[in-house]
């Protein structure tokens, strides 16, 4: 099964994201919202495995949700936060990361909008198309924009250790890390003492392309940010989704 998720994955990445019509309707993108309205014990009875991994530390409010390895240098959303710690929170099943959610303020979500970039308009998507980010190195992320610089940081600090090897940052930074929680998750923080992390975690099946959803209370107040790896359907994970 797993092998087909790959392909399944690796055909979504070539969804394309812009369109010139409108008309797209944002219950067709995601089933999973209910993820983020679910207890500990709710999610359990549906299979669903919650991981609460510590908190993102947003010192500009610019959210990036990206691969981390392929594109860390992704433009942040458009859409921001007011700057501080938040929570990220993962959800668990058929032994994958099914979604990943970062809490902004208590409360279930009104409605619900598609994250985009700048410029970038879901007024413009057709049926079957979605804005999202692509997936090759099986990771997801969500850091703060300025956390970039720190990656580079730590990346010259690594080189200048090394400075005759290629660096790595994957095999010489970021394993370690992950190695502590079996690989699937890391709370990374590339310069000690500087605040700015990066919560990095498992990409559902692998590589793909994957969207992400601001909830959002009636006033039009971010709630949430939920990221879907299309592990699951209906926000449950005792039945696996039938390959489309």
């Amino acid at each position: 099964m797993r092998a087909a998720r790959l392909l399944l994955c690796a055909a979504a990445a070539h969804v394309p994201v812009s369109a010139s019509a409108a008309g797209w309707d944002i219950s067709k993108a995601s089933s999973n919202f209910e993820l983020v309205a679910f207890s500990d014990a709710e999610l359990s009875g549906r299979s669903i495995g919650a991981i609460h991994m510590g908190n993102v530390e947003l010192t500009s409010g610019r959210i990036v949700a990206a691969d981390p390895l392929a594109q860390p240098d992704r433009p942040a959303l458009a859409r921001t936060v007011a700057p501080g710690e938040y929570p990220v929170t993962l959800y668990q099943a058929f032994g994958r990361i099914a979604a990943a959610s970062i809490r902004f303020a208590e409360g279930k979500p009104d409605h619900w909008e598609l994250a985009v970039l700048p410029g970038q308009d879901p007024a413009t998507l057709k049926d079957g198309e979605i804005f999202g980010y692509p997936v090759d190195a099986g990771l997801g992320c969500y850091m703060d924009a300025d956390t970039l610089g720190l990656i580079g940081e730590r990346e010259a600090q690594v080189q200048a250790q090394k400075p005759d090897s290629d660096v790595n940052y994957y095999d010489d930074v970021v394993a370690s890390d992950l190695d502590a929680n079996k690989g699937i998750y890391a709370l990374h923080r590339p310069v000690a003492g500087r605040q700015g992390n990066v919560a990095v975690f498992w990409s559902g099946w692998g590589d793909g392309f994957y969207p992400v959803f601001w909830g959002l209370d009636k006033d039009g107040r971010a709630l949430v940010l939920l990221t879907d790896f299309s592990v699951v359907e209906n926000a449950d994970g005792r039945k696996e989704p039938k390959l489309q």
